[in-house]
């Protein structure tokens, strides 16, 4: 019995993560309109009634999928080791990183689709993109003020500030991408680490 119900839980953990998979999908392939239980469903290989029952609400299964790529960027920064780096080197490397990424994963396209819905609509989900953003920014700021303890950002360096300059930099970079599929991330990707360097880095210091 106990087998029995380990097994259910399993395939129930499966169904969530294929459905909140083909959300991302249909949201970076047809917009965030398309996002019907219907759809999803279809796209995940289930009913519809499923989608429903797993989520109750379309608001239950955008938050879903918010937790979802919140996840799976806290696993790309353990699998990089970015909070084991030197506070401006993991700086550096967490930009870095999300730039690389914008441009080759649809799950990054899903979200600032999603945020920009949400956004522009009023809608309640900016609450759970503003707590998003906010354990971002923390993150940041954190790695930032490692960066002075250690030396190697400049001491008037405000770490909120330099945190809050960092996340809207990366949210501009993603609302550019969105309006401009084909942008050339590479070279604003130099530059913003260029500019980076320069601006937190201290005179004499290596080069992190």
């Amino acid at each position: 019995m106990e087998t029995a119900r380990r097994t259910q839980a399993e395939r129930r953990d499966e169904s969530g993560r294929n459905l909140v998979q083909a959300a991302i999908a249909v949201v970076a392939e047809d917009g965030v309109g398309a996002a019907t239980f219907e759809a999803i469903g279809r796209k995940a290989g289930y009913s519809r009634g499923l989608a429903t029952q797993r989520f109750g609400s379309k608001q239950g299964l955008i938050e879903a999928v918010i937790a979802h790529l919140h996840e799976r960027q806290e696993v790309l920064m353990s699998d990089n080791g970015i909070d084991a780096l030197p506070g401006f080197k993991a700086v550096l490397a967490y930009v870095d990183l999300f730039v690389r990424g914008l441009g080759h994963e649809q799950e990054a396209r899903a979200y600032f689709m999603l945020l920009s819905s949400a956004v522009a609509d009023l809608s309640t989900l900016r609450s759970a993109f503003a707590d998003e953003h906010g354990k971002i920014r923390r993150r940041l700021e954190a790695l930032v003020r490692r960066g002075r303890a250690e030396g190697d950002i400049r001491p008037e360096i405000d770490p909120d500030a330099a945190a809050l300059m960092i996340g809207s930099l990366l949210l501009g970079l993603s609302m550019q991408l969105m309006v401009d599929p084909t942008t050339n991330l590479e070279p604003i990707r130099e530059t913003s680490l260029a500019t980076l360097r320069l601006s937190f880095g201290v005179p004499g210091r290596a080069d992190p």
